[in-house]
C-alpha cells in the first residue's frame, strides 16, 4: 500500500498550501492538469490520492462527477471539510481500488505515484477503472525542485524521505509496457525554484517552455485503450471440383 499520511503528515500538507509561494506553484500544477486532461463538464472523474482535497476544488469548478480515494483517513476527513458532499469519498488503496471496470470518464493521480508502494500496479488500476484519458502529476526526478528535496530528505525528517521521484521517460516506460505504444502527451511548469508574478505566470504559461523536461512538476497525459496493429491474412480454401454438365 506504500506510505499512509498520519495526522501530522496530513495537517503539515494542507498548510503547505497556505504559503503565497506554494499557492502560485499548485496553481501552476491545476492549470496543467486541467488543460491537459480537457474534461467535460458531467462527465466522471476519480481521483486517486485525492489527499486534502486541494485537487478536488478545480474538478468541482468545471462540474464534473467526482470520487476521490485516498489511504489516509485523516487526510479525507480534512478533504471533507473542504469538498462535503459533493464529492464521493473512500478510503483505499491506488493498487486495489474497489470500482468495476470502465466506472470513471477520467482518473488522475495527483503527486500519487511518489507514495504507492507498487506503481505500476497504480497504473494498471487506474487504466482498468477509467475510459477515457488518465493523467499523471509527479515531482520531477530530474527538477533542481526534486534534487533539492531529496538532498534536503538526507539531513532532516521529511514526507520525502519516503517517496520515489520519477521522470518522464521512467512513467513513459510504465504507460507504455501495460498499453503498448498508445499516445503520450507530457509537458512540465514550475521551471523556477522560487518565483511568482506577472512576468514568471506568463513565462510558465507557454507551451514552448513547458516542453522543458525539467520543470519540477510533471503532466502526463494519455488514454488508457491498447492499440494493435493489424495485417491481413490470407485465406485458403478447397475448390470444390467441377464436372462438365454438357454433353456431346
Amino acid at each position: 500500500m506504500g506510505y499512509i499520511f498520519d495526522f501530522n503528515d496530513a495537517v503539515n500538507y494542507d498548510q503547505w498550501y497556505d504559503k503565497p509561494q506554494n499557492r502560485f506553484a499548485a496553481d501552476l500544477e491545476f492549470r496543467l492538469m486541467l488543460d491537459m486532461l480537457k474534461p467535460m463538464d458531467g462527465d466522471s472523474l476519480l481521483d486517486i490520492g485525492c489527499g486534502t482535497g486541494a485537487s478536488l476544488l478545480p474538478f468541482l469548478d468545471r462540474g464534473l462527477q467526482i470520487t476521490g480515494i485516498d489511504p489516509s483517513q485523516y487526510m479525507l476527513d480534512i478533504a471533507f471539510k473542504k469538498v462535503g458532499h459533493r464529492v464521493d469519498l473512500h478510503c483505499g488503496s491506488a493498487e486495489d481500488l474497489p470500482f468495476d471496470d470502465n466506472s470513471f470518464n477520467y482518473a488522475c493521480l495527483i503527486t500519487t505515484l511518489e507514495f504507492v508502494e507498487d506503481p505500476r500496479k497504480a497504473i494498471e488500476e487506474a487504466c482498468r477503472v477509467a475510459k477515457d484519458r488518465i493523467f499523471i502529476g509527479v515531482l520531477n526526478r530530474y527538477a533542481l525542485k526534486g534534487i533539492h528535496l531529496r538532498l534536503k530528505g538526507i539531513f532532516t525528517e521529511s514526507i520525502y524521505n519516503r517517496a520515489q521521484f520519477f521522470s518522464i521517460w521512467e512513467l513513459k516506460k510504465i504507460i507504455r509496457a501495460i498499453l503498448g505504444d498508445v499516445p503520450i502527451s507530457w509537458r512540465t511548469v514550475c521551471q523556477f525554484l522560487s518565483a511568482s508574478g506577472k512576468v514568471t505566470t506568463r513565462i510558465e504559461r507557454s507551451r514552448l517552455v513547458q516542453r522543458c523536461p525539467f520543470g519540477a512538476f510533471a503532466g502526463i497525459v494519455f488514454v488508457p485503450v491498447p492499440r494493435y496493429m493489424t495485417r491481413p491474412l490470407s485465406i485458403t480454401c478447397q475448390a470444390k471440383p467441377t464436372t462438365n454438365a454438357l454433353a456431346g
